[in-house]
């Protein structure tokens, strides 16, 4: 039995990659930055939405759930990356963190301005 030795080639450095592989990976980028983005304005709207009428102070029966929603609004982007047909077997701790710290950020905002701008008002 002879064994094949497969070659794997080395990873190729900021200078020795194409212009074409540049675009494309920056390509991919805008592509998962803006899903988590679109995640994230999603869940907050979700929250908003599944968290109930909020109190003269803008505070929800149910912030735990909202949290939890975005909890899976991050938890879904790798299936939605999969989707999509985007490799993510390269991507690193980094780039994982990077993507939750985007969806959070929309949800955060997206529901708080929810919060206060359909908050009611006490006369």
């Amino acid at each position: 039995m002879s064994e094949v030795a497969i070659e794997e080639k080395p990873a190729l450095t900021k200078k020795e990659k194409t212009k074409a592989e540049k675009q494309a990976e920056h390509v991919a980028r805008i592509k998962r930055t803006l899903v988590a983005s679109l995640v994230g304005i999603i869940t907050g709207i979700l929250s908003y939405w599944s968290g109930g009428i909020p109190n003269a102070a803008g505070h929800q029966q149910n912030g735990f759930l909202a949290f939890m929603l975005m909890l899976a609004g991050v938890v879904l982007q790798k299936h939605i990356f999969i989707f999509m047909g985007m490799d993510t077997s390269k991507l690193g701790a980094k780039d994982w963190f990077y993507q939750g710290f985007m969806t959070f950020a929309f949800w955060f905002m997206t529901w708080t301005i929810l919060l206060t701008s359909l908050s009611p008002v006490l006369k």
